[in-house]
């Protein structure tokens, strides 16, 4: 189209998906959306020029964008940074990219307090993680330390407690290492998840961590396995290898053998 040219429009029809088809007496037809139809007049001028078609263009560019973004945070709520991060993917313009965040947050898709809260209740109520791990995530995603820590706080600190017990309790239950390994790496796996050590050594002093129990458990184990390959003296050896191994002290595994 050369400038100053001009074209009429022919027909303007909705489709189903909800976008609107304009067609030109030139037979060439354009997709774009009610909002540019609107902002551009053309329900009231049936003429385009070059400028006008030019504008079409970019505005419909822009809602194509937009409405992707939509579909995107429709699926699953996400952060004011996750939804720049998923602009700067597609080389949104500076510009366009905070026109589309602004609009976004005016109509309540996109809400940083909301998405706080929504990820601390799922983190808290369907998974193992703990406060000061979420707290550390949320950061990332550079909400408000502000709005974390009061959501946070609302919590009661018994549900971190029980969720921490029964961490402790299936793994004393599965348990194959000594008292002291035991406690170790009970630790070493709840801070990791993001709970606060003093709580966490609380909690593991109110369990009573049998080596006994695992101790039989284990030897019965491994003398299952190792007695397919050797036997006598060399068992023995091989047996006691294995359970020094897993931290059990001298003493508690030649006990253990002769119980055994």
């Amino acid at each position: 189209m050369k400038l100053g040219d001009k074209m009429k429009i022919e027909k303007i029809q909705k489709l189903k998906s909800g976008k609107y088809k304009i067609e030109l007496d030139n037979n060439e037809k354009i997709i774009t959306y009610d909002d540019v139809i609107l902002s551009n007049n053309l329900l009231f001028n049936n003429e385009l020029n070059s400028e006008v078609l030019n504008k079409l263009n970019i505005d419909t560019a822009y809602y194509d964008i937009y409405n992707k973004t939509i579909k995107y945070i429709i699926t699953k709520l996400r952060s004011t940074f996750e939804i720049q991060n998923y602009l700067n993917k597609l080389n949104v313009d500076e510009t366009d990219s905070k026109k589309i965040i602004d609009k976004l947050k005016e109509i309540g898709l996109i809400n940083d307090f909301v998405f706080c809260k929504a990820y601390i209740s799922d983190k808290i109520n369907l998974s193992n993680i703990g406060p000061i791990q979420i707290k550390k995530d949320l950061i990332n995603h550079e909400i408000d330390e502000g709005n974390i820590n009061e959501i946070l706080n609302s919590y009661d600190e018994e549900i971190y407690i029980n969720k921490i017990n029964k961490i402790i309790s299936k793994k004393i239950k599965n348990s194959r290492y000594s008292n002291n390994i035991l406690k170790q790496k009970l630790v070493s796996e709840l801070m990791n998840l993001g709970y606060d050590y003093d709580m966490i050594k609380n909690c593991i002093s109110n369990f009573s961590l049998e080596d006994s129990l695992s101790l039989k458990r284990e030897f019965d184990k491994q003398y299952k396995l190792l007695s397919k390959k050797f036997k006598n003296e060399e068992l023995l050896k091989q047996i006691k290898n294995k359970l020094y191994q897993k931290g059990y002290s001298i003493s508690e595994i030649n006990e253990a053998i002769e119980k055994g």
